[in-house]
């Protein structure tokens, strides 16, 4: 008995291609879009690469502009069967490629799966690899004359105002390192010398941080030097007030915006793992079934498996066992030949 089979008449045939067509054409217009967000998710990590110390990962985007393409091609030329199969001349032609076409269907929706997980999984690497490339670019802040890190300053800065964060994971972490130049340091001033060799590294530290942490819808003027000192500021103290510059970590802030783009790539694939492979096998059987093809008032059957599942599954097991069996038999076959030699 057939799996989930369904009684139809030519209205409900009609009405079956016509849904069908529709949302053939609707996900070529999703294929675009994943298309175009490939390319726009491999340009946002193009663009903060220094900050991710090179090692971004491009597999999901490579993969969704892949995807793209092929959701295009194949759903358009789902498009077009649905819209000949109610012509018995075309669909007569169209036949022979339903089965190809409708197995690489399903093999199109194993891709989409394994790049939706990927869409979920890969947001941990993406955060651990942010969290190292933000603790070294703001090492390197200062190395504005260093061949390969010239950019780095300026990348950084843009991050900040950009996402509105500042340091890694709060504004503390430029306490702990020299983001200054000597060149930019005056060596024979007494405070700068005394900073310097107070320090074990020999590193010129503070407590501030640089211009674009500041939050410019704060009322007062930035204060970004000599945060902890409260002497130093009027009317000021930094346990109490809320300080003027950015609380967010820029690790916080630029993995929420990834995550972001990559939660959306995962809902949207999902939505293009519809069921049209399911309406089309229901479609291709229910006119194969027609009692009189030349007939289109007739009635016929349609369903998703010619048999139940269970049958189905143990046909499928018994092929596979008979396939091993056959390789099996071939290598047996093989070996005297190459013992002979």
């Amino acid at each position: 008995m057939p799996f989930l089979s369904l009684k139809f008449n030519l209205q409900k045939r009609v009405k079956l291609a016509q849904g069908l067509w529709m949302l053939y054409w609707l996900a070529v217009i999703v294929g675009i879009i994943l298309f175009s967000l490939g390319i726009f998710f491999k340009i946002e990590l193009r663009k903060r690469s220094e900050i991710m110390d090179n090692n971004e990962s491009h597999l999901v985007p490579n993969l969704l502009i892949l995807v793209g393409m092929l959701s295009c091609g194949l759903n358009a030329f789902g498009g077009k069967l649905c819209h000949d199969s109610l012509d018995p001349q075309k669909f007569s032609k169209m036949k022979p490629m339903l089965r190809p076409y409708m197995l690489l269907c399903c093999g199109f929706n194993a891709l989409l799966l394994l790049l939706v997980l990927l869409s979920f999984l890969m947001q941990f690497a993406v955060y651990l690899t942010l969290a190292e490339g933000l603790k070294n670019a703001i090492r390197f802040y200062k190395d504005t004359d260093t061949p390969g890190r010239c950019f780095m300053k300026r990348t950084l800065d843009m991050t900040q105002i950009e996402f509105r964060c500042c340091g890694n994971n709060n504004f503390r972490d430029w306490f702990e390192v020299q983001w200054i130049s000597n060149r930019y340091l005056d060596m024979s001033n007494d405070v700068v010398k005394d900073r310097v060799l107070s320090n074990v590294e020999g590193k010129y530290l503070m407590d501030s941080v640089p211009f674009s942490c500041c939050n410019p819808g704060s009322p007062r003027p930035c204060i970004q030097h000599h945060l902890t000192n409260n002497s130093a500021h009027y009317d000021y103290d930094h346990r109490t007030e809320e300080l003027n510059i950015w609380n967010r970590g820029c690790r916080q802030a630029v993995f929420s915006y990834y995550s972001g783009i990559m939660n959306s790539i995962g809902a949207l694939l999902i939505f293009t793992i519809a069921g049209d492979v399911a309406g089309l096998k229901y479609l291709s059987t229910a006119l194969e079934t027609m009692a009189d093809p030349e007939n289109p008032e007739c009635e016929s059957e349609g369903w998703l498996l010619e048999k139940g599942f269970k049958e189905t599954l143990a046909d499928l097991l018994s092929k596979v066992k008979t396939f091993g069996r056959a390789n099996q038999v071939e290598e047996g076959g093989a070996s005297p030949d190459a013992d002979a030699t």
